[in-house]
């Protein structure tokens, strides 16, 4: 009788992103050059549990799957499992539904469960590890607010939409001396707004890290144009808190999901056409910025995440977290890096660039006074 090869799962959960299927490809490859078998579980934890679903995966059906976006196994963030509700307060996980998971890995014969997630996908594998179960975790967020990690897969591949966005806005704007305002994703953290904001040659960068205010934002906008230019980009993070401390949001009467977060844009378009009596409109990227082919560096974290996540696996280092410390790939505590919110500092050296360049943040802080402050901090 044949001896069974010991096996590896791997799992996608929350939100997709480009490169969940480069990791995937990527644990295969790896596990089977080390002699396991491997199966993927299909809409996230949700396949852990009655009705379990899961398929075989392995290099045929892996081969192709390294340029495409989302992820083959499928994901959710609706289902059972729910650690973080409401704006993100940590929540226990019905008993029941890890003892589920425990059976079906058991029964599997499953020695590691790789879960590739957000900061609530991997509070949940947490709960799971706690539970005895021989869990791993893959950081994955566009957001890229994970502070164990120096960078996320799927962020990259974000800036870079957001960026050909505002590459595309810049005509209209200026063809119509029009006020552009570009809503993009970032829930606690700026990280896209500014990279994005940078790169695309956005005036104004709004975010949640830098409190702002309307009339800081009009008079930058009145300058422009005393200047001769008449259309200004404004980029906002969904998350950028309105100058008294609200955030826009959905309606949603359901207390075990997580605040949806959304309608900033529209909200500082109104508001600054009232204000300034002119055209101002808005456009909100929403889920384009989590399609689409992964770029190439995310392709290439996403790819040596899997790998070492292989490699925690096979040396028995459950409930740790793969994480990217340049120039390093190591793992961290799970534990820990749920813990650890990676948020835009105010005084960092992109926001003092981005400063330099005549960028407003809503704040009225003024280039040169951001330069004295950048000084005094490294004197």
């Amino acid at each position: 009788m044949a001896t069974r090869k010991p096996c590896i799962g791997v799992l996608t959960g929350g939100g997709d992103c480009p490169g969940l299927n480069a990791v995937i490809r990527a644990v295969v490859k790896s596990a089977t050059r080390l002699g396991y078998d491997c199966v993927g579980f299909l809409r996230g934890y949700e396949g852990l549990v009655d009705p379990v679903s899961y398929m075989p995966l392995d290099r045929q059906n892996t081969s192709e799957i390294l340029l495409r976006g989302g992820t083959i196994l499928g994901s959710t963030n609706k289902g059972r499992f729910t650690a973080l509700v409401g704006h993100g307060e940590r929540v226990r996980i019905d008993p029941d539904l890890l003892a589920q998971a425990g059976d079906t890995l058991r029964r599997l014969r499953v020695s590691g469960l790789i879960c590739v997630g957000g900061d609530g996908s991997l509070a949940i594998a947490q709960q799971l590890f706690e539970h005895g179960l021989p869990v791993v975790g893959v950081p994955k967020t566009i957001d890229n607010d994970l502070g164990a990690t120096a960078f996320t897969f799927g962020f990259d591949s974000a800036v870079a939409t957001a960026t050909d966005a505002l590459d595309r806005l810049h005509t209209t704007a200026a063809s119509h001396e029009r006020v552009m305002v570009l809503e993009v994703m970032g829930r606690h953290a700026g990280w896209i707004a500014l990279h994005a904001g940078i790169a695309g040659g956005g005036d104004v960068i709004l975010v949640p890290e830098i409190p702002w205010t309307f009339e800081a934002v009009c008079a930058h906008v009145t300058a422009r144009e005393a200047e001769g230019r008449r259309s200004t980009l404004i980029v906002v993070a969904e998350g950028a808190a309105l100058p008294d401390g609200g955030l826009v949001h959905e309606a949603t009467a359901d207390a075990q999901r997580q605040v949806k977060l959304g309608g900033i844009g529209q909200r500082v378009a109104a508001e600054l056409g009232a204000r300034l009596d002119r055209e101002v409109r808005a456009v909100v990227l929403g889920h384009l910025q989590r399609g689409g082919t992964p770029t190439p560096f995310d392709r290439l974290l996403a790819t040596q995440f899997g790998a070492h996540a292989v490699g925690l696996v096979h040396d028995g280092r459950f409930g740790e977290m793969v994480r990217y410390r340049p120039p390093h790939i190591e793992g961290v505590p799970i534990a820990t890096a749920i813990h650890e919110l990676s948020v835009v500092d105010p005084a960092s050296s992109a926001v003092r660039a981005a400063r330099a360049l005549g960028v407003s943040f809503g704040d009225g802080v003024a280039a040169t006074e951001t330069a004295a402050r950048g000084s005094a901090a490294r004197g």
